[in-house]
């Protein structure tokens, strides 16, 4: 006996059904079925994800996908969700898993904070006739200028990512995301004048000549970690947390750890990949600091280190001591940040939105003077040029954009990542599902939605009057709350629009 009713129903239309047969060779979760002796499709509703590759492939348009509208009778405390998760839970036993962000129904500030235009006194800019700085330098920056004895300059600038705009791809690893995605943002990423985050999966060795557009990650399973590796990008992030899943380590079924997989990760083919939640050699920010330091060490000193962790409650103080601890950049994750796979509880429930906790951290580096000491990144769920313009206001130095990148290739958060069967390409090692994904077309996609958001960036800040980057980072004075209550505000640092 089955308790779980169908959540989404495919609706075909007949009179379009031409029966090529498509959507059944487009599903890899063998929804449709094709009757030969009645020569009809005919479709299994409980297998469907609501991808939308079968809607989107139907040479005729004959089907779409709808909520199959079956309901459990009305009750306040027990959604239809929370029953049937208890379903599914008494039937296997298991940890309820689950892919993407937090889909729940909590506020999204950026959705209530407005940015501000210039008028009479201080005139707008035309980025389309007038010079736009988007160019970003993230490290942590001299306190003071210092001159030779002729006046000129002494570069005493650590070592910085240059960037063209104050955007990055986030860390995806490989074999969470197929060999064609991965391409793709090492093309864009190369072609955009900016850099991609390698995940903790390692470098695959045929996109070690991306280096210059590559951070190299070091998390707590230290997969595919070598002195090469260290080498080969413009930076190492250490991955102490991630938005969707804080206190949770990684793992990468054994059913992926194949071929490259396993070569590039240098674990056994068949194993799982099982990243500790703690990292067993850190336990205060003194353990961070030598590895910080260790890391530094490693590649001479030529490249810096960023801290990646996800935002919690405390995540000031950690902040104000991971920039005590050597660290060059600190890259925070939002709770609504995207995952492979995650527990869905602690995806749901655990953690704090990323314009509270980047608007806080600023704050607090600035007030204990050492916010030049390092940069910061944030991400979680960034998904428009908007976004990143309140980020920087709020405080950012750039945003880490991970979702909106795999929806830009084709990803329909259908939020099945965990399953591996990605019928885009993206979230899946099968050769038959990643060739969907032809990699000179996802790169030029990528390219195409960065630089629509450049431009975007560009006309904000010019309506704004400020032609520089640097000139809207921190500067609250161009945000306004709608909608939100004194302590709402009081945090972020803004006032509320009318004032």
């Amino acid at each position: 006996m089955n308790f779980l009713y169908p959540e989404y129903e495919i609706v075909r239309n007949y009179d379009k059904c031409i029966s090529c047969r498509a959507c059944e060779r487009q599903c890899a979760n063998e929804v449709h079925e094709f009757l030969a002796d009645k020569n009809k499709m005919l479709c299994d509703d409980s297998k469907c994800v609501n991808c939308h590759r079968c809607c989107t492939l139907c040479p005729t348009h004959a089907l779409k996908i709808v909520h199959s509208g079956n309901t459990y009778k009305t009750n306040a405390n027990w959604s239809g969700k929370a029953i049937n998760e208890i379903y599914k839970q008494a039937d296997s036993g298991g940890v309820l898993l689950s892919s993407m962000g937090n889909p729940e129904n909590y506020p999204v500030y950026f959705d209530k904070i407005l940015l501000n235009a210039s008028q009479v006194t201080n005139p707008s800019i035309d980025p389309l006739r007038e010079p736009m700085e988007t160019k970003v330098s993230l490290g942590a920056k001299p306190k003071k200028i210092e001159r030779d004895k002729n006046g000129r300059l002494i570069n005493n600038l650590p070592p910085q990512i240059s960037l063209s705009m104050p955007m990055m791809f986030s860390a995806m690893s490989y074999g969470s995301i197929s060999y064609n995605a991965h391409e793709s943002l090492a093309r864009a990423a190369k072609e955009l004048g900016i850099v991609y985050n390698t995940g903790e999966g390692g470098l695959h060795e045929d996109f070690y000549k991306f280096g210059e557009n590559t951070i190299v990650q070091v998390a707590s399973g230290r997969f595919g970690v070598h002195p090469q590796y260290l080498n080969s990008g413009v930076a190492i992030e250490i991955k102490m947390g991630q938005g969707a899943k804080p206190g949770i380590g990684g793992h990468l079924p054994g059913t992926k750890i194949l071929g490259d997989i396993s070569r590039t990760r240098m674990i056994p083919e068949g194993t799982d990949a099982i990243s500790p939640a703690p990292h067993h050699d850190i336990y205060s920010i003194e353990d961070l600091r030598q590895l910080v330091y260790s890391l530094k060490e490693a590649t001479d000193y030529k490249k810096p280190v960023i801290v990646k962790i996800a935002a919690v409650h405390n995540v000031t103080a950690i902040a104000s001591g991971i920039a005590r601890s050597g660290a060059d950049i600190i890259a925070i994750d939002g709770f609504r940040g995207g995952t492979g796979a995650a527990p869905t509880r602690i995806r749901d429930h655990v953690g704090i939105p990323i314009e509270l906790a980047l608007a806080s951290v600023d704050k607090r580096l600035r007030d204990e003077g050492i916010r030049d000491n390092v940069s910061l990144v944030v991400c979680g769920s960034i998904r428009s040029s908007a976004d990143i313009v309140k980020a920087v206001a709020l405080g950012a130095d750039c945003v880490y954009i991970g979702s909106a990148a795999l929806i830009a290739m084709g990803c329909h958060l259908c939020r099945s990542c965990h399953s591996g069967k990605c019928n885009w390409g993206i979230a899946t090692q099968f050769p038959e599902l990643t060739k969907r994904l032809n990699p000179d077309i996802g790169y030029k996609r990528l390219v195409n939605l960065f630089g629509a958001w450049q431009h975007e960036i560009e006309e904000i800040m010019g309506g704004m009057g400020i032609n520089s980057i640097e000139s809207l980072k921190g500067n609250r004075l161009m945000l306004r709350g709608i909608g939100l209550n004194e302590k709402e505000l009081e945090i972020l640092g803004i006032k509320h629009a009318g004032e």
